[in-house]
């Protein structure tokens, strides 16, 4: 049976109904209308984060305007720009340590939200178009039809010849092209906006690269037992590079960097990937192999490598000169770190790892690269 009420029941309850929601408005309007104030603190803190937000948006359109007018660019020409760029995400970070209620949405970048706001993603967009054009190759350079499957197959060789079965030498091809994304976002013959050491495909100097030529010359002839193709191939290559900067032929740029840093470290990839099951973690550990060599090998040795703990004030800072611990006064502040710490801290690397291993998945599938 249905419920009935009167029309005048119905009318008292909609006058009661419409004088509480009155009331309520009365008392809630004031605090809707008038959020609390900023403390000077947080006041500063937003000031500094504008201050620098408009300083990076600044050096974009000075270096994009001298780039389009043809004009001489500064020595270093990217420093400045990844210095405002720090800036922007460390002040931000500040900001959002002092206002939580400034964390904004997720961005494409796959950066944590309180250490950049989703609304600048243009700008960082432009930033990365700066630093190709500054970083382009020479004219000289040598490309490679398959750079990401070089790149892969030379690892892969490599760490057979130093005694990997082949599922243990195919984790160090995978771990090898996320070294390539993490170095030049997987561009082959790149330059150095930031540097005039550092060049090439893993961004060596002369001396490394020497150095991994000669580590290669050692091993030729094991390489050559193994896959006599790729041996081919590399007295192809080597013929072909003749008296150029070696770092400038995609092929013999990644075979000596490889040698030079990171061969040595293949034989440990069992070990390694147990220790770090998740790919990503696996990578970051070579790519700190190229930013903090000794201390990575320390902590390899140390038999507790998520454990092993830096306190060097110098190793310190060539992690943050490497976007590690770098943005805002919290990480700026850290005076030591363990290897777990270190590899979480490294989140910029994520979504050029997660490349590599999109790359690598379609390598091993057989699409031509």
């Amino acid at each position: 049976m249905a419920i009935r009420t009167s029309a005048a029941a119905h009318a008292a309850v909609l006058s009661l109904g419409l004088l509480l929601a009155a009331a309520i408005g009365r008392c809630a309007s004031p605090a809707i209308a008038a959020p609390a104030a900023l403390t000077s603190e947080q006041s500063a803190v937003r000031e500094t984060y504008d201050n620098a937000l408009k300083n990076f948006q600044s050096i974009l359109r000075q270096r994009r305007a001298q780039i389009d007018a043809r004009q001489p660019l500064p020595n270093l020409p990217g420093q400045a720009l990844y210095l405002a760029r720090v800036e922007m995400m460390s002040t931000y970070k500040d900001l959002t340590d002092a206002l939580p209620s400034r964390i904004g949405r997720p961005n494409k970048l796959g950066i944590p939200p309180a250490y950049f706001d989703a609304d600048n993603e243009p700008l960082l967009d432009e930033y990365r178009k700066l630093f190709d054009v500054m970083e382009a190759p020479p004219a000289s350079a040598q490309t490679s039809e398959t750079p990401f499957k070089d790149v892969v197959d030379l690892a892969t060789v490599v760490a057979r010849a130093r005694g990997l079965d082949a599922a243990d030498a195919a984790v160090a091809g995978r771990i090898s092209l996320g070294l390539f994304f993490a170095e030049t976002n997987g561009k082959q013959n790149a330059g150095n906006a930031r540097s005039n050491t550092y060049k090439g495909s893993l961004q060596t100097g002369p001396s490394e690269d020497r150095n991994g030529r000669k580590k290669w010359a050692a091993i030729k002839q094991s390489i050559a037992a193994i896959d006599p193709a790729l041996s081919l191939r590399d007295d192809k290559e080597e013929a072909r590079a003749g008296n150029i900067d070696h770092r400038f032929n995609h092929w013999t740029a990644v075979r000596d960097a490889l040698m030079n840093a990171h061969a040595d470290i293949f034989p440990e990839v069992p070990a390694i990937a147990k220790d770090l099951p998740n790919p990503i973690d696996q990578m970051k550990l070579f790519e700190l192999i190229q930013i903090i060599p000794t201390p990575t090998r320390a902590a390899l040795r140390s038999g507790n490598l998520t454990g092993y703990r830096i306190s060097d004030p110098r190793i310190m800072g060539y992690l943050r000169n490497n976007s590690v611990f770098a943005f805002g006064r919290a990480d700026r502040g850290r005076t030591s770190a363990s290897f777990r710490e270190i590899l979480d801290a490294m989140w910029l690397f994520n979504a050029k790892f997660e490349q590599a291993l999109a790359k690598f998945a379609e390598i091993k599938a057989g699409k031509p690269q």
